[in-house]
């Protein structure tokens, strides 16, 4: 996909992430929606995956370590063909597969996350494999900002430089907000590049909402020879629907009826805006 393929595209990932929640009655949908062009451009450009064989052994794994913002993710495996789109009718509701966190009984989920702090762990752990099986597979963790309060993302920062694990790569949802209040207010994170960098990893700060950032960012994997990467994404929690948009109310919410209609108004106005323009909004 081109860049105006892929921002449309993640406009229609926001529409469907948004409908899922809606349906479900359940969702966390400020970090959903900051994350969705992240994981847009994951998907449409930069992972070596196949629905068709997903579990490859030279496959690159994705890790959802923000696994509450799973509605995104679902919305991709659907329109990928991981998983049948109707089934994102099902989410939480009795007896479905689509749990409120990412299932590994689905194809295309490598591990099931939530508990926060853990997914950069195992993903160390994977990539450390990856390099003593020598494979071309590489290892993308996303992670949430609230997140970098856990000290076992610090542990494995350690481990990843430790091990020159350059088939590494750690992202960072960076929208300010967790359900408590702004990072800096609840515990501050900041000058939060330099600790990445205190670490041994190469770090790299783009704008997350903006596609031709994070694919050029992606397209530079890895950042530097012999070491893991850190890409801070910043970005707006509830992108896209000006209500939910910086709104720490919105860590987890669902929009009414009226509230739903409102946001896909906007979403269409945007993807119109796309294709006259060519260009980001």
């Amino acid at each position: 996909m081109n860049l105006q393929e892929l921002e449309l595209k993640a406009n229609e990932i926001r529409k469907s992430l948004l409908q899922t929640i809606y349906d479900g009655g359940t969702g966390h949908t400020g970090g959903a929606l900051s994350s969705a062009d992240i994981l847009t451009a994951l998907y449409y450009h930069t992972l070596h995956v196949d629905p068709a064989n997903p579990d490859a052994s030279d496959r690159d794994r994705f890790i959802l370590s923000k696994g509450h913002c799973v509605e995104g993710y679902y919305a991709i495996l659907a329109d990928k063909g991981f998983i049948p789109k109707e089934e994102l009718h099902t989410y939480c509701r009795y007896g479905t597969r689509l749990i409120g966190h990412p299932n590994n009984e689905l194809p295309g989920i490598e591990v099931k996350t939530g508990a926060l702090g853990h997914g950069l762990p195992v993903g160390t752990g994977m990539a450390i494999g990856l390099k003593k099986n020598k494979s071309a597979g590489r290892v993308f963790v996303l992670m949430g900002d609230g997140e970098q309060e856990e000290g076992s993302v610090w542990e494995a920062a350690m481990a990843g430089s430790h091990y020159k694990l350059d088939n590494l790569t750690g992202i960072v949802d960076r929208n300010h907000l967790q359900i408590s209040g702004t990072t800096e207010e609840v515990i501050g994170l900041e000058p939060f590049a330099d600790r990445w960098r205190a670490f041994g990893w190469a770090v790299r700060e783009i704008d997350g909402n903006n596609m031709e950032q994070l694919v050029a960012a992606f397209d530079a994997l890895p950042l530097e020879k012999g070491k893991p990467s850190l890409i801070i994404a910043h970005t707006v929690k509830g992108r896209g629907v000006k209500e939910m948009e910086n709104k720490k109310e919105w860590h987890h919410g669902v929009p009414d009826a009226e509230l739903l209609q409102s946001a896909f108004a906007q979403l269409d106005a945007q993807a119109a805006n796309i294709i006259k323009e060519g260009v980001s909004l």
